[in-house]
């Protein structure tokens, strides 16, 4: 909304220093200092009503080190990053930008399903939660609205570069003219296709279409069924992944602040035609809007963490944690560059993994040998770990360097192919 007003003040009174609230960078770094703000001046007075409610965590008798210590912490406290992504967004962000409406409605959404789940568990004292089938539909509803408006909404294109002695080569309809911050004129051809990147390849696009058009020709027009199933499986894995590290103190919670200071990257150069250009990655008119979003949850994480980190005040819940995963996947969709979710979000992929292997491995062991046996001594993985003496700071500081080290491949993939 302040994008709005300075824009007006500049526009009719010459405001000095009006004009900055233009630049994304500035409104970037001013949504990532109020969202931390915000996160660590109120977060505390949250995790007080909290506490005074009684609203605490019901600890599973697993046999950790230290799990006694946890019974009556605080929980819900992801209501405490939502507040920081979503009142910096609203600040700070274009609100008619599709991109950032839909990352608004990502946020409510899940958070929402979040927090009918951690009702359930600490005000029905139903250690289930919300059933499994709820949170299903919840999250396949939202992969069909982000789908289906990614797909049809006219706002939604991707474009590339033409050189001008190629133009003539395309209908009008198709080449839209593009100024970069130095006025210089780009040639762009316009594309709404289910396209996305391919890492580590040379001629690293591939649309979606390709699927069903191997197939039938006939078929291709039907090729927003694939996009929106695979934005399904996408949204549904990523926040299930998420659920599942947050299972000690600052894990997920760390690794969310990485995965998103990396898709701030990606979304700075994918909205912004010259680096887009010289990186050789598809420039996403409107999509340097999401630099704010990104940058606003990187805040909310990082502030989160303040009282998240061991030994943690608060927990941030299913509201907290199934939103982020949602987050990171829409993000990771709409810049196209989901294909690398497997590299960039390498520690929710692992954990996830490690809970099918175990489950998987112990059926199949119970059906062949009538008794089951199991690959780790518990899963998800960071609970091996803990099975195993090792610290739980010493876990989630070296999960963080690998993701750190995830996040910089990720990014060295714009260039390596």
């Amino acid at each position: 909304m302040l994008y709005y007003l300075f824009k007006f003040l500049k526009e009719h009174y010459n405001l000095p220093g009006a004009g900055l609230f233009q630049y994304i960078s500035f409104r970037a770094a001013a949504a990532m200092v109020i969202s931390l703000v915000i996160s660590l001046l109120y977060g505390k007075n949250i995790i007080d009503m909290l506490r005074r409610k009684q609203i605490g965590e019901t600890i599973r008798e697993l046999g950790l080190a230290g799990e006694n210590e946890k019974k009556g912490t605080p929980t819900m406290g992801g209501l405490i990053i939502l507040g920081a992504i979503l009142v910096p967004t609203l600040l700070f962000a274009r609100i008619d930008n599709v991109y950032i409406i839909l990352m608004l409605v990502t946020t409510v959404w899940l958070g929402l399903i979040g927090f009918a789940d951690d009702y359930i568990k600490v005000f029905k004292k139903d250690k289930k939660g919300l059933a499994g089938a709820f949170k299903i539909t919840g999250q396949v509803s939202l992969g069909i609205i982000i789908g289906a408006t990614l797909f049809f909404n006219k706002n939604v294109i991707t474009k590339e570069e033409v050189p001008q002695s190629e133009i003539h080569n395309y209908s009008a309809d198709r080449i839209s003219k593009v100024t970069d911050d130095n006025l210089k004129l780009h040639y762009m051809l316009s594309d709404k296709a289910p396209t996305t990147t391919i890492p580590f390849i040379k001629s690293h696009e591939i649309d979606y279409s390709i699927i069903l058009c191997s197939i039938n020709k006939n078929w291709c027009k039907y090729s927003w069924i694939i996009f929106i199933g695979v934005v399904i499986f996408i949204i549904t894995a990523v926040s299930n992944g998420a659920n599942l590290t947050d299972g000690i103190d600052g894990l997920a919670t760390g690794s969310s602040a990485i995965i998103g200071a990396t898709l701030l990257v990606l979304a700075y150069v994918s909205g912004n035609v010259i680096f887009a250009n010289y990186l050789d990655i598809m420039y996403i008119p409107n999509a340097g809007e999401l630099v704010i979003f990104c940058a606003a949850f990187v805040g909310a994480c990082v502030g989160f963490l303040w009282y998240n980190a061991y030994p943690a005040q608060v927990f941030m819940g299913d509201t907290g944690s199934l939103a982020i995963g949602g987050i990171i996947a829409t993000i990771a969709i709409m810049i196209r560059k989901e294909l690398l979710i497997p590299v960039m979000c390498g520690i929710f992929v692992i954990e996830n993994l490690s809970v099918i292997m175990q489950v998987s491995y112990f059926k199949y062991t119970k059906k062949k040998f009538g008794e089951g046996r199991r690959i780790f001594l518990m899963s998800p993985l960071h609970h091996h770990y803990q099975k195993l003496g090792m610290h739980e700071s010493k876990i989630v500081s070296r999960f963080w360097i690998v993701g750190i080290l995830l996040a910089v491949l990720t990014i060295v993939t714009l260039k390596i192919r």
